[in-house]
């Protein structure tokens, strides 16, 4: 869909810089900049963000492959009571 923005010259001459150095359009950066702020907004409004929860570690070991996660989990609390 076509469209008509007015926003101001610096703000507009700093957009085309970026734009020529990343070798992209304003209209692909200007789509990008709108689905990030709405994507925040979205979250703002769900009042829930999931942080990250990543560790760095060596993945699932060896033993482990192929295993059912019923296995795995009965193996990790394993001596933690019932």
């Amino acid at each position: 869909m076509k469209t008509t923005v007015e926003i101001s010259d610096s703000l507009f001459e700093s957009a085309k810089k970026v734009a020529q150095r990343e070798g992209t359009s304003m209209r692909a950066l200007i789509e990008e900049g709108l689905r990030r702020l709405l994507g925040e907004r979205r979250a703002r409004r769900n009042g829930f963000k999931l942080r990250s929860a990543t560790f760095r570690g060596e993945g699932l070991q060896p033993e482990y492959e192929g295993a059912q996660w019923t296995d795995i989990r009965r193996r990790a609390y394993e001596g933690h009571g019932e």
